[in-house]
């Protein structure tokens, strides 16, 4: 091997694309958005530095801001523990060898790939409107139903039934971790005479808690960036009555409807330490509940 193989050089060219692209499409404009959440700028002037006006602002004289947390934090408190309930439901019966399991797989699976795309939030709207299709069908049975996405009582719960169909993805990391639970443990289990409820809660779910871990950290992350489905079925309002205003909606109208970037770039930095504080708690208490091979 030459000398020039050898060289740090070769290995710095090799990284060199990675690295520009860090330090231009990651690092860079990370930096530049915290800088312009200190300043007013609405795209058409430079930015003017006006300190820590926008924080103090959002934390004491914005109504909207604590709308759209309240909306979202119960979004995240609703879908994600039904969501993964849900998903672990369906791995437990996926793991019991039944025919044409990779086709269930992927039937199950499919929803995650297509529930953040803008066509199945306007499918949607056409199941819970007023003249929606869940409506039809409770008009077979005598119900009238509500006009489930502009009433502010449940507009909210139709958005958290759609995370909750999105269960594909955390249900493939459940099913892998089962798969990784010693069968031997069951057999010893069901010889002493434990019955399935004793099996699935002394064995099965113990054992499963780093995965369960893993999937509630990434899901809950992706339930408070959440935007498309409220996007759409809200027509970007929000409404009715800003019950489907999500953080990242708002987000999207301080920036871009109403050009004030400097202050959509502080809310940006919030929902980024509100992330940050929940993970790092998430670990935290891990150890308490999370049990991992030694």
């Amino acid at each position: 091997m030459s000398h020039a193989a050898r060289s740090p050089l070769a290995g710095y060219m090799f990284l060199l694309p990675w690295l520009i692209g860090f330090l231009g499409l990651t690092l860079g404009p990370t930096l530049y958005s915290l800088y312009l959440s200190f300043t007013s700028y609405n795209l058409l002037s430079p930015p003017v530095w006006v300190g820590l006006e926008n924080y103090v602002r959002l934390f004491t004289a914005d109504a909207k801001f604590w709308a759209s947390m309240r909306v979202t934090f119960v979004f995240v408190i609703l879908s994600v523990p039904l969501k993964l309930s849900f998903a672990l439901a369906i791995a437990i019966l996926l793991d019991r060898g039944i025919r044409g399991l990779p086709v269930y797989r992927a039937i199950f699976y499919l929803p995650s790939l297509l529930g953040g795309s803008v066509a199945i939030a306007i499918l949607w709207r056409q199941i819970f409107g007023r003249n929606g299709v869940l409506n039809l069908v409770l008009a077979q049975f005598g119900i009238e139903g509500a006009s489930w996405i502009s009433d502010p009582r449940y507009s909210l719960l139709t958005l958290v039934a759609l995370a909750v169909w999105q269960f594909g993805s955390p249900m493939i990391i459940f099913l892998a971790g089962l798969r990784q639970i010693p069968t031997d443990m069951y057999e010893a289990a069901s010889m002493d005479g434990a019955s399935r409820r004793r099996i699935f809660f002394l064995i099965t779910l113990p054992l499963l808690t780093p995965v369960i871990f893993f999937n509630f950290v990434i899901q809950t992350i992706d339930a408070f960036k959440a935007f498309t489905p409220a996007f759409i079925v809200s027509n970007g309002t929000g409404g009715p009555a800003n019950s489907t205003l999500f953080y990242t909606l708002y987000l999207y109208q301080e920036a871009f409807g109403n050009f004030r970037m400097g202050y959509a770039a502080a809310l940006a930095w919030v929902l980024l330490v509100i992330i940050a504080l929940f993970t790092a708690f998430a670990f935290l208490t891990s150890r308490f509940w999370v049990h991992y091979d030694e």
